[in-house]
């Protein structure tokens, strides 16, 4: 297959070497079975193994934590070649990488020491938690609570949305802590993000009295991770597991999570849009209908045109925003744009394909079946497009405000 879209300037030797090998392996070790496992909604065990060994989860990870100390345009490059294989593995990812970014950022130097060598070894996989059943993008609402009580901590609430809820075993998680805060305080002043370290699996869990993973929740798409609830019942944290050691920083330190995870998802996004155009232009030089291949009807070329367009710039906004993230400037505006246009295209990038495949495209024999129902999600992960917009126009509004 040709690579002359979604192709990125200026990568170190290092960058081009580490993408060649997960290509290779993506090639190899996901596509081949990405399809059965999904119909099966199977967890990817084996996948994740070799991912392992690739030091994936130690990507972005320091080096004197045993990580491969690399860039956010080095991992989302990563996320985007994975997605094309299987969304489902590259959302394994994200949300341990976004935990581990928010420790590499905000922990105490004992956290690091702690957590950052296990999670580059992929011994510690992350999950983070800030979605409740009663709330989804306003963060603000988070009724979960955490009551200081001696040298620790009381949780009590419900979790929803938890990416590897079931098969991690740390879950950085956002509660409201009115501590010491006036009543009249704005919401996000109040809240503290907690590390609670968990055994993997469902149920009770044996390790966190209190802490329960009730079960999978099934989904249209975006199967084989599991995506969980998380009820906890007067679990008990201690105080050195609030990230960064100070309560009230929670929402603060979720958000610059939250923007890692938009590129993330931008990258996602563009993978999976990659790979459906890879389906549709190959299908369409197969099909005949007419006397012709349908890649020569003007009405496909005009399919694939379009496709191929989007593909490009979605891929070119992704490395933007995470390259503004890398140079330590606010990245906000050029992450929302990212995960929004995106996601959009990837949405239509993916339906077009399916459109070019016909009646067979609605067999599940054919993997645009699967890419049809997993680019969903997102449209929602990491923000809905409403909240992208809502952060883009005030982002705007900041950088044009008229003087005077």
């Amino acid at each position: 297959m040709a690579d002359r879209l979604a192709q990125t300037d200026g990568l170190t030797d290092i960058q081009r070497e580490i993408l060649s090998t997960v290509r290779s392996f993506v090639d190899k070790e996901i596509l081949p079975v990405a399809t059965a496992l999904e119909h099966r909604d199977e967890y990817p065990t084996e996948i994740v193994e070799g991912l392992k060994e690739l030091g994936i989860f130690g990507l972005m990870i320091p080096e004197e934590y045993g990580g491969l100390g690399e860039s956010l345009l080095t991992y989302a490059l990563v996320v985007e070649e994975i997605a094309r294989g299987w969304m489902s593995v590259s959302g394994i990812i994200n949300t341990h990488f976004i935990v581990a970014y928010m420790i590499k950022q905000h922990g105490t130097r004992e956290q690091k020491e702690h957590f950052l060598p296990r999670m580059a070894a992929g011994e510690v996989r992350g999950a983070f938690s800030m979605s409740e059943p009663g709330l989804g993008s306003d963060v603000s609402a988070i009724r979960t609570k955490g009551v200081r009580d001696g040298d620790g901590y009381v949780v009590n609430g419900q979790k929803m949305w938890l990416t590897n809820g079931g098969s991690s075993n740390l879950v950085a998680v956002l509660c409201r802590t009115d501590e010491g805060q006036p009543a009249e305080a704005p919401a996000h002043r109040s809240m503290t993000t907690f590390l609670i370290e968990k055994e993997p699996g469902f149920g009770a869990n044996p390790a966190v009295p209190g802490l329960t993973v009730p079960g999978k929740i099934d989904k249209m798409g975006y199967k084989g991770v599991d995506t969980t609830e998380l009820i906890l019942e007067d679990v008990r944290v201690p105080a050195d597991r609030v990230l960064g050691g100070t309560s009230g920083r929670g929402f603060y330190q979720m958000m610059d999570g939250v923007e890692v995870g938009r590129v993330n998802v931008a990258a996602r996004g563009c993978g999976v849009a990659r790979r459906a155009f890879e389906l549709g232009i190959s299908y369409a030089q197969q099909r005949h209908t007419f006397g012709k291949a349908i890649a020569e009807h003007q009405a496909i070329q005009f399919k694939l045109a379009e496709m191929a367009t989007k593909v490009e710039a979605a891929h070119q906004m992704m490395v933007n925003a995470a390259r503004k993230k890398d140079s330590g400037a606010r990245n906000d505006l050029e992450a929302g744009m990212a995960k929004y246009l995106a996601a959009e295209f990837c949405k239509e990038v993916v339906e077009d394909a399916f459109r070019i495949h016909g009646g067979y495209g609605f067999s599940k024999e054919y993997e645009i079946e699967r890419l049809y129902r997993e680019a969903p999600m997102l449209l929602i992960g990491e923000g809905t497009a409403e909240i992208q917009k809502m952060i883009i126009g005030r982002r705007l509004l900041e950088e044009y405000r008229i003087k005077g």
